[in-house]
């Protein structure tokens, strides 16, 4: 099976919306299962994986919702508020459907030490109770304290996302390609390859520009750790849904045919634990 890990749904409010800024006006609008359903069956992928985009128990509800009533939504990377004393109930009331696969918090936009709190931390060690994946969604400069983050949760599994949003659009490697090989000495933390163009210049970006970022998480993951997400419908502001996925099958084509079989599926469903 092929699988995108990572799209978004929503119903499009200003308001809850506030990140989708001038810059990224086509993508102020609703964005449902029928609109990605066209965009996966137009490149042969089977299922995907939703995740939140806001920071609501109303979403993750509703993302359960959509995935109870179309079959290629595989899972569900939702929101709970883990730094609250409630997040147990939470837990059990949501993972009672089994289309929830992982949580998911907004770490790039907390100070750079709110991964590292103890309240958090309390949380994310009750996931392993609920077979639930954590997703970790920083930005670059975060991956220190996000390395020390997953050292104290040596059993739980981790999904970085976005490779952790390099600075594509000013060519720098470093820091980041230093910090990323010692994240992936953990075995316990797999990585997506996605929301790359919208870390470079939405309108100038190149295959070129993009190859040592590629590269560098296959060194370091390997396709059995590595997997493709979209980042649909955010990638619309710089990139179609077919370019995308034709980019990246191009960077993949020097995979065997079993690294490809991981890369494009394989190693989202053993991450998520999917059935």
């Amino acid at each position: 099976m092929r699988i995108d890990a990572h799209h978004h749904f929503w119903r499009y409010d200003p308001v809850e919306y506030d990140w989708i800024d001038d810059s990224m006006q086509r993508i102020r609008r609703d964005f449902l299962p029928a609109d990605l359903q066209t965009e996966i069956q137009s490149v042969k992928i089977d299922g995907a994986i939703s995740v939140q985009a806001r920071q609501s128990l109303v979403e993750a509800e509703w993302l359960l919702q959509l995935a109870e009533g179309n079959d290629f939504i595989l899972g569900v990377v939702g929101w709970v508020p883990l730094v609250e004393p409630c997040v147990t109930d939470v837990l059990e009331r949501l993972a009672s459907n089994t289309k929830l696969s992982a949580v998911r918090h907004v770490i790039q936009d907390e100070p750079d030490d709110f991964i590292l709190r103890e309240d958090f931390n309390q949380g994310i060690a009750l996931l392993q109770k609920f077979d639930l994946t954590y997703d970790i969604l920083i930005v670059e400069r975060q991956l220190p304290q996000t390395i020390e983050f997953v050292d104290r949760h040596p059993d739980q599994v981790f999904v970085l996302d976005h490779v952790a949003k390099p600075k594509i659009a000013q060519n720098l490697l470093e820091p980041w390609r230093k910090n990323i090989f010692e994240l992936a000495k953990r075995p316990n933390v797999y990585c997506k390859f996605s929301g790359m163009v919208t870390e470079a210049d939405f309108d100038k970006w190149t295959l070129d520009q993009l190859q040592p970022y590629w590269d560098t998480v296959l060194d370091f993951f390997g396709p059995s750790r590595l997997m493709f997400g979209s980042d649909w419908p955010v990638c619309l502001v710089a990139c179609e849904y077919k370019r995308w996925y034709a980019v990246v099958a191009e960077f993949a084509a020097q995979l065997s045919k079993s690294e490809q079989l991981s890369f494009f599926g394989q190693t989202a469903r053993e991450a998520y634990s999917l059935t």
